[in-house]
């Protein structure tokens, strides 16, 4: 696999909302808004980067019986970092965010390409999955929580349309994010297939 087909893998064949079906509590919880998915999505790319370098280059030191629960511990070193970032640089969208950062670390898209690619890879091609994972995971969210805030509040990233005395609120609400990522995962699939 050359390395351009490693990242649009991550984003097409891969991709963890629409094909995989991974990440499913961020990705309703998250999504209320663009800005939301973009954030979240953002903050589990740099993580998903950062732990797939690391374990690429560690892998050979860790012993078999404790991979999983070493590949833990970088994900929720770098999913630290990332939070304390974030409530530095920018507090609205890490206080929107809440519970959702930290539980980046049980993420399975993350856990999943350390065991799938970083532990079996180079470095190079590690950071390139988890860039094209994380591009997926990250256009993945932003679009779910674009149509959503469209459709829910006549916006979209905070941008009032005009429409917003016509728009139904269900869909910034829980069965709101069930209809769009069902709606999305379907045309997402359908043309892909083409």
């Amino acid at each position: 696999m050359n390395k351009l087909q490693i990242i649009t893998s991550g984003i097409l064949k891969n991709n963890p909302t629409f094909v995989l079906v991974l990440g499913m509590c961020p990705t309703l919880g998250t999504t209320t808004s663009a800005a939301n998915g973009m954030g979240m999505g953002l903050a589990t790319m740099a993580v998903l980067i950062m732990s797939n370098l690391v374990i690429s280059l560690i892998k050979n030191l860790i012993p078999d019986k404790v991979r999983i629960p070493a590949f833990i511990v970088v994900i929720a070193s770098f999913v630290t970092i990332i939070q304390m970032l974030m409530q530095a640089f920018v507090p609205a969208l890490y206080a929107s965010l809440g519970v959702f950062i930290p539980l980046i670390v049980v993420n399975c898209i993350i856990l999943g390409r350390a065991e799938a690619f970083a532990s079996k890879n180079g470095a190079f091609d590690s950071m390139l999955d988890g860039v094209g994972i994380g591009l997926g995971f990250t256009l993945s969210l932003t679009t779910i929580g674009a149509v959503r805030e469209i459709l829910g509040s006549g916006a979209v990233f905070g941008c009032p349309l005009g429409t917003a005395d016509f728009m139904p609120l269900v869909f910034v609400l829980a069965p709101g994010g069930f209809l769009t990522l069902g709606y999305l995962m379907v045309l997402f699939n359908k043309l892909a297939k083409k």
